[in-house]
């Protein structure tokens, strides 16, 4: 798949590239992308709720009255979970969510979710450039200039840049990332993809690994 890599104003730079159909034009394991997705988002909880039962709240463990005759239900202590105050029953617990999956599980997840984007049409190539200063207006400008400002957007760098990610970091519809933060989940989440010039052949240098 050849895609022509496009100017920050726009127009069309005269170069083409040529997508790695080991990593672009795959079929997609839809179960794979489900799979990372699952563990993605597992990996995310952080398992900290925390309620506590009848032999941690502080009350006496005093019998309330007598086993018999009373008239009413028998009771041991005010810790018991009817009473107001009392323990919780089967609440939560501090547990880990996390997940494991296979290195090769996740490359082809990766791999299927570009896939996917391929097939639909929705990456775009765009050359590097350098933002002097952090300016939202500006870097607004330039989605909407290559055309990809109006729905989510994934933008992938090649390696760190500070001004680019705080330009973006207001647009709620837009995530700047390297390419060593690229996941399944936020490539299915967008819309678009926006490579710079030079991801895709590190994403091609991966399959060989």
């Amino acid at each position: 798949m050849k895609l022509s890599v496009l100017k920050i104003d726009g127009t069309n730079s005269g170069k083409e590239v040529v997508l790695d159909e080991n990593v672009f034009g795959i079929i997609p394991n839809d179960h794979a992308i489900y799979l990372d997705v699952v563990q993605y988002l597992a990996n995310q909880r952080q398992g900290t709720a925390k309620t506590k039962d009848r032999s941690e709240v502080a009350y006496s463990t005093k019998k309330l009255g007598r086993q018999k005759g009373g008239g009413g239900a028998r009771h041991g202590s005010l810790k018991a979970n009817i009473f107001v105050g009392g323990g919780r029953v089967f609440g939560p617990v501090p547990r880990i969510y996390r997940k494991k999956l296979n290195k090769k599980v996740k490359q082809l997840a990766r791999f299927s979710a570009l896939s996917y984007k391929a097939q639909e049409n929705a990456i775009k190539i765009v050359e590097p450039f350098i933002m002097e200063a952090p300016k939202t207006k500006e870097f607004l400008s330039i989605l909407s200039a290559i055309k990809a400002g109006d729905r989510k957007v994934l933008f992938v760098l090649p390696k760190n840049s500070t001004n680019i990610f705080l330009s973006s970091r207001n647009l709620p519809e837009v995530s700047v990332i390297t390419v060593d933060e690229i996941n399944t989940y936020t490539i299915m989440n967008a819309n678009s993809l926006v490579l710079i010039d030079g991801v895709q052949d590190i994403l091609a240098s991966r399959v060989r690994r």
